[in-house]
């Protein structure tokens, strides 16, 4: 028999001359059929193909070619009577119910921009929600919650200093959130962590109403392109740990009729290993797997054009089929892969089976949970903090000293989408998510997050201005740090959740952005700016080699020389030198109740100038104003920045 290997080499649909080729993998199959449709609306196939082993089949690949087959033809595989979506389409019809949808045979066609290449020391992220970044009628986009309305907000990102958008979840997935109680709540999924696939762009964030047609891959496109001539880079937050299929009695989407047993770690009784909380594994490191993945990131680095990927629970991927801790994986893989080393690559790297922060492959940038853990609680005052917040300032190297990235390993972060924003960590001592429908018993219940004397709204002034003043210390530290620094959307601006800290089912006023928080936090903003400004301005806060103690940086306490790294100690201070600029940085920290006197550092031929005083409103515009006295009062709760001129 004569074999079109292309057929079966790509999965999926591939558009050729005068038709198309169709190509699913499926293990054990009883009947295969490939249905066509007319409408997305239609139920009854107008056309369908049964396949036979002898004709269509090359091992577990199963192949048709069709002649006059054109683009935005609707079809579904259906395999033992299950009608499934194709995992590897690239875009689905818009209805609903999600089991109603089609898949759309599209032909595959690359992207003209180029990828912005940001050096890893130089990167400014900012983790953002398409939809909910636009969504409320204060945004003052054309649309709301589009991939359009998101590029009118460009000029924004750029006034503030980003220079890389780190996007969550955009792979087509399912609202639903898996609880019929909630259902009654008007609850869905909406943060995207419950994907259908891995090649299929959501509608969900399309400016078109034309539920059957793929306008959503050419607005996403023009979105990346516009994002590029800004000099702007794309990070896809990726999931490719779970799907939406969930575990026994979950829904069956695709790949649990194309073969349950590959596509999903078990255990020794067949159970659905859960190491990603939303009942199943995925099986990452079985080749057929591997390979899928791999051949998405693919796309989405080389057709559409992003720059690189947040993986979602990233130790998932380095798991064998027993989901055990592999030697070798998909994680090693993807760093030594010929394109995909390019594309920069972010873990998450802890599941609900261990934490592995500083354990990924020599190569990997990672999510640094003990970075935010320890400036969360080094800014609401514990003790024994100083010693740890030293650590993360200069790079995490207890963590991720056996790194090539270097300090480029770390993505340090204070906040993101998962837990409290800025605003709520200083507003709230306690989660408040009864509205999510489980008895406020999800999200994580040690924020190490204070209310500064009243939980949530408040109209004291001075409480108000005390937990703005927090804000800025936590965006100081986050700065000055070296890494990478990965702020949440709307931090800058005082963005609430109203103490929600599992806000992934809530897409109202709770987790849209409210733009005209911007005015009332506009010193906030301001400071922002300014700090993301003087990180950029100068490499001592950049660094991609050790700093040398002595030449570069310095420690003091309130005296000179002699830090305080003792338990109850709550205020430290640094001495920077920019060998570049020949410019001295003095930067002191007080979480203590009391106000504090340093010790200023005599400089030759300079003086020192106040940039910024988190206490002082006024200071947030970094104005330097002279300073002559030999000490600085750092008020309680509050740091401040010198410079040598």
């Amino acid at each position: 028999m004569y074999y079109n290997f292309n057929q079966y080499i790509n999965l999926g649909a591939t558009l050729e001359k005068n038709g198309c080729s169709f190509a699913i993998y499926a293990k054990k199959v009883n009947t295969l059929s490939l249905n066509i449709f007319y409408s997305s609306e239609d139920i009854i196939p107008y056309r369908k193909y049964t396949l036979n082993s002898s004709d269509h089949r090359l091992g577990d690949i199963w192949s048709i070619f069709l002649e006059e087959i054109k683009e935005g033809t609707l079809y579904n595989w259906e395999i033992d009577g299950v009608s499934i979506l194709d995992p590897y389409a690239l875009a689905y019809t818009g209805n609903e119910p999600i089991e109603n949808k089609k898949s759309i045979v599209l032909a595959r066609v690359g992207t003209e921009t180029k990828h912005v290449l940001i050096p890893k020391k130089d990167m400014i992220i900012y983790e953002s929600h398409i939809g909910l970044f636009t969504k409320s009628p204060s945004s003052n986009t054309l649309t709301k919650a589009t991939y359009s309305a998101f590029e009118e907000k460009i000029p924004y990102l750029k006034d503030l200093g980003i220079n890389t958008v780190e996007f969550l979840p955009i792979f087509e997935w399912d609202d639903y959130t898996g609880n019929l109680d909630r259902e009654s709540l008007f609850l869905k999924n909406v943060w995207g962590y419950n994907p259908i696939s891995f090649f299929s762009l959501t509608k969900k964030y399309s400016s078109s109403n034309n539920k059957n047609s793929a306008d959503e891959i050419k607005e996403f496109k023009n979105l990346v392109s516009s994002l590029h001539e800004n000099g702007i880079e794309v990070i896809l937050d990726v999931v490719y740990n779970h799907t939406a299929e969930g575990g026994l009695g979950g829904k069956v989407y695709n790949f649990k009729a194309m073969g349950e047993n590959i596509f999903y770690t078990k255990d020794r009784e067949n159970h659905f290993i859960n190491f990603s909380g939303c009942g199943n594994t995925l099986n990452c490191n079985h080749k057929v797997v591997k390979d899928m993945i791999i051949q998405s990131l693919l796309y989405w680095y080389l057709e559409v054009g992003v720059d690189g990927f947040r993986f979602d629970l990233a130790p998932v991927l380095g798991r064998d089929s027993h989901s055990q801790w592999a030697r070798h994986s998909l994680l090693h893989e993807l760093i030594e892969h010929p394109i995909l080393s390019h594309a920069k690559l972010i873990a998450e790297s802890w599941d609900l089976g261990g934490y592995f922060v500083g354990a990924m492959p020599s190569g990997w940038c990672e999510w640094n949970g003990a970075y935010r853990d320890t400036v969360r609680q080094f800014i609401r005052g514990d003790f024994a903090q100083v010693p740890e917040i030293i650590k993360r300032i200069f790079g995490s190297v207890d963590i991720f000293h056996a790194n090539k990235n270097g300090y480029q390993s770390s993505i340090n972060f204070i906040c993101c989408h998962d837990g409290f924003t800025m605003w709520d960590l200083v507003s709230y001592n306690l989660k408040h998510n009864l509205l999510n429908g489980e008895n406020n018993q999800d999200g994580e219940n040690n924020n190490h997050s204070y209310n500064h004397g009243e939980e949530g709204f408040t109209k004291n002034p001075h409480i108000i201005s005390l937990r703005k003043q927090q804000i800025k210390n936590m965006l100081l530290i986050l700065y000055i740090s070296q890494g990478i620094p990965m702020l949440l959307m709307g931090d800058e601006m005082g963005r609430t959740q109203l103490g929600n800290n599992n806000a992934y089912c809530q897409d109202n006023a709770t987790t849209w952005v409210d733009w005209n928080r911007k005015k009332e936090f506009e010193d906030v903003f301001l400071f922002t700016k300014n700090m993301i400004k003087l990180r950029k301005s100068y490499s001592i806060f950049k660094k991609e080699t050790p700093l040398i103690e002595g030449k570069e940086v310095i420690l003091h306490g309130i005296k000179l020389y002699q830090p305080d790294l003792s338990y109850h100690s709550l205020s430290i201070a640094l001495q920077l030198k920019d060998i570049e600029s020949n410019t001295d940085f003095y930067i002191a920290f007080n979480s203590y109740s009391e106000q504090l006197y340093f010790e200023l550092p005599k400089l030759e031929n300079k003086s020192w100038y106040i940039l910024t005083d988190t206490s002082k409103v006024d200071t947030c515009s970094f104005k330097e104003t002279k300073w002559d006295y030999p000490a600085y009062c750092v008020l309680s709760k509050s740091s401040v920045v010198l410079i040598s001129k």
